[in-house]
């Protein structure tokens, strides 16, 4: 294990684990944020940082999002994340994934890997090669698995269904909303919202699939550098994180935030500027988390349509988080984050007294 780097706040992970790549040479970490529910689960992000202080901030806030959005969603799994440094240029992917394999393993079941940014099923097929402790493979008839995108789509669809009904009083027909990233699931999102008759905005860094895209869907293309002050009521941050912070916040035109990209507040303090702004904020780990519910649920060897009645219950999850920000007056990510961190504490007292007992 490493040490913590000094900046990563007040909530720091059980464990890190180094990967490296047999010569001492620092391949990634595999973050082991909280396991009192369950095995730390979470995906494996494929990215070129910095240095290596940066991969692992990014790592271990990752990891937390992963343990509080396990616990919002009901699952019997800790959070956790792996991060591997994608090198520039040309490098030997099947070793790397080889290797972080077998760093997988080493944790004995401590830590379920998938797919995330920069990886895919393909990938991850490679990496059962080495490992049992993975999912995100290609799902067999009528079972949970394959790509999770459609999943997370989905809940984050009935999320934003909630967020429209509590803070504009209708349904998403006719409602204006502006997306951000056209990529796995901002498409399968774009479809969704397509179908229940909204008008799309759609936006991304590479112009000819958010062209693509809006050619399917009857969306209209918006410049990627400013679709967060698109004319919408929803604005759906789907590609990358911390879109919302001090600067982009005060040019929202949305009455409503609601999308899948992790972590879309750059710190915890522009949940209350947009609170301040009167803009309902969907917390993205609770509206994103079909992805994960889906991967849980192959893991654990059950059916798509036990998948499905989850991913569903986003909705009602998120209405129950509305209601009880509207009750006390705190901004909704605050209270998403106290209601997790009460799951995991009423956990961890429960496994406490169980040994207490057993002793």
């Amino acid at each position: 294990m490493m040490t913590l780097p000094h900046t990563i706040g007040d909530t720091p992970p059980e464990e890190i684990h180094l990967i490296e790549d047999g010569r001492g040479g620092f391949l990634g970490v595999i973050v082991l944020h909280s396991t009192v529910l369950g095995p730390a689960a979470g995906g494996c992000r494929l990215w070129h940082y910095p240095d290596r202080e940066a991969l692992t901030i990014d790592a271990i806030r990752l990891a937390r999002g992963m343990s509080y959005k396990n616990a919002m969603a009901g699952l019997p799994f800790g959070g956790g994340k792996a991060v591997l440094q994608c090198p520039e240029g040309d490098f030997d992917r099947g070793a790397l994934l080889e290797r972080f394999a077998e760093a997988v393993e080493r944790l004995g079941g401590a830590y379920v890997t998938a797919e995330d940014v920069g990886t895919a099923v393909g990938d991850m097929e490679r990496v059962r090669t080495r490992t049992a402790h993975v999912a995100g493979l290609r799902a067999a008839e009528g079972m949970a698995g394959g790509d999770p995108s459609p999943w997370t789509a989905l809940g984050v669809l009935e999320a934003m269904r909630v967020a429209v009904h509590a803070r504009l009083g209708k349904d998403l027909a006719d409602v204006a909303v502006a997306v951000q990233g056209a990529g796995n699931v901002g498409g399968h999102l774009c479809r969704l919202l397509a179908a229940e008759g909204a008008r799309l905005i759609v936006a991304d860094a590479d112009e000819r699939r958010a062209q693509a895209l809006a050619a399917e869907t009857g969306a209209r293309v918006f410049p990627a550098a400013s679709i967060a002050e698109a004319d919408a009521e929803v604005f759906a941050p789907c590609a990358l994180g911390a879109v919302l912070d001090r600067h982009s916040i005060p040019r929202l035109r949305a009455a409503v935030v609601a999308g899948a990209a992790n972590n879309q507040l750059a710190t915890a303090e522009d949940g209350a500027l947009l609170h301040a702004r009167d803009i309902l904020y969907a917390p993205d780990y609770v509206a994103n988390a079909g992805g994960i519910i889906n991967v849980a649920a192959e893991y654990l060897g059950e059916t798509a349509g036990e998948v499905e009645g989850r991913v569903r219950a986003i909705g009602p999850r998120m209405r129950a988080l509305f209601e009880r920000a509207m009750r006390e007056g705190l901004p909704t990510n605050i209270v998403a984050d106290r209601m997790a961190r009460q799951i995991m504490a009423n956990a961890a007292g429960a496994k406490h007294a169980h040994l207490v007992r057993a002793a």
